[in-house]
């Protein structure tokens, strides 16, 4: 399968205008549901429905097979189909809430979408292949919220922001960025605390703006992802990731009780991805799944290299035959069914820690 180099300005281009052509395909039509609390959804490619099909990155999934399974056209979510946030908004009896960057969109009442791929909580990470960094989500959703101060009223929109539910999916590119660029990180718990600190300061700035229900997704162990082994260079997981993994989990869930104490009204969703990701690796059959080390779509060992569809660097990959054995979708990234079974946990689950509740509660 033949592919072309994304690095012209004219390629750029085209990219961009169909992408507006598919994500007109996604929200033109969408239905018109009986809203009680709307979706602002933040973070990395877990997440991002199409942001980074706006701006000028390698990171991008605008290209066949990505969406093949649900949408029949490549989205730009790293995904066969839905995404995790897709399926929350689902359950909500939300549309598909449509990435910021989609131009034409300035109906933020239902949410709206500002995550990017291989963006995280510190500025530095993504920068070389450029990504929009979690603080730049923050300055987005404060447009939108001067936005929907203007189209509603103050009180109003401070009623919508009330009800609203934010989620996050932040980390995991911030811990493993340095290790793919051979940079030395000299004191695990520093750094686990920069990461730490620049997300609660985001938390503390929306509740500020007036957000009080919010969603996380602590860490799974990445390392065991197709690229992960990769990167150990044989069948097991490349283990260096979990003193950050582990230590982040830790203190992301002290965070947010020490927030619950401290903030007035705040309330929050801690949903162990981690717990849910081992389950699947160490028992697939179990769940349904037939492979979890090999991912769908790639190339080389456990088609670990981001190479799906042919445009990061490699001409040849491979699809496999039936998306649904696989954990996996491609390098880094779960399967739709992976997803949605995720989004289920996530929604109807047993709260993880005392305070916690499940995203189907901040949504009542």
């Amino acid at each position: 399968m033949a592919k072309s180099s994304f690095v012209i300005t004219s390629l750029f281009i085209f990219s961009c205008i169909s992408s507006l052509v598919i994500h007109t395909k996604s929200y033109r039509h969408y239905p018109q549901p009986d809203v009680r609390a709307s979706l602002f959804i933040f973070g990395d490619s877990l997440f991002d429905a199409g942001n980074n099909n706006y701006i000028r990155t390698i990171g991008q999934a605008n290209y066949y097979p990505y969406g093949e399974t649900f949408f029949k056209y490549p989205s730009g979510r790293f995904c066969d189909g839905r995404l995790i946030s897709d399926f929350i908004a689902e359950y909500a009896k939300l549309p598909f809430i449509p990435p910021y960057l989609y131009p034409g969109n300035h109906d933020y009442s239902y949410g709206v979408n500002f995550a990017s791929a291989g963006s995280g909580a510190l500025f530095e990470t993504g920068r070389d292949i450029v990504v929009i960094d979690l603080n730049t989500q923050l300055e987005y959703f404060k447009n939108v919220s001067n936005q929907l101060r203007k189209q509603l009223g103050n009180a109003e929109a401070k009623a919508l922001l009330s009800r609203a539910v934010f989620i996050f999916s932040v980390g995991s590119n911030d811990y493993s960025f340095p290790f793919e660029r051979n940079i030395t990180i000299p004191n695990t718990q520093k750094f686990v605390g920069m990461v730490i600190g620049n997300l609660t300061k985001v938390i503390k700035e929306i509740y500020n703006i007036g957000g009080r229900k919010m969603g996380f997704l602590n860490l799974d162990h990445f390392g065991c992802y197709p690229y992960g082994r990769v990167l150990e260079g044989g069948n097991n997981c490349f283990d260096k990731f979990l003193p950050f993994i582990k230590l982040h989990n830790t203190q992301l869930s002290m965070m947010l009780k020490k927030l619950e104490t401290k903030l007035k009204g705040f309330k929050y969703s801690f949903v162990d991805q981690y717990t849910f990701t081992e389950e699947r690796l160490n028992h697939p059959s179990k769940y349904g799944f037939k492979e979890e080390k090999v991912a769908c779509c790639g190339s080389g060992q456990y088609r670990g290299h981001p190479s799906c569809g042919g445009r990061r660097g490699e001409k040849e990959y491979e699809l496999c035959e039936n998306v649904n054995d696989h954990v996996f979708f491609d390098f880094a990234h779960g399967t739709e069914r992976f997803n949605e079974q995720f989004a289920i946990e996530a929604w109807n689950g047993k709260p993880s820690g005392s305070g916690s509740s499940n995203l189907k509660r901040l949504f009542e």
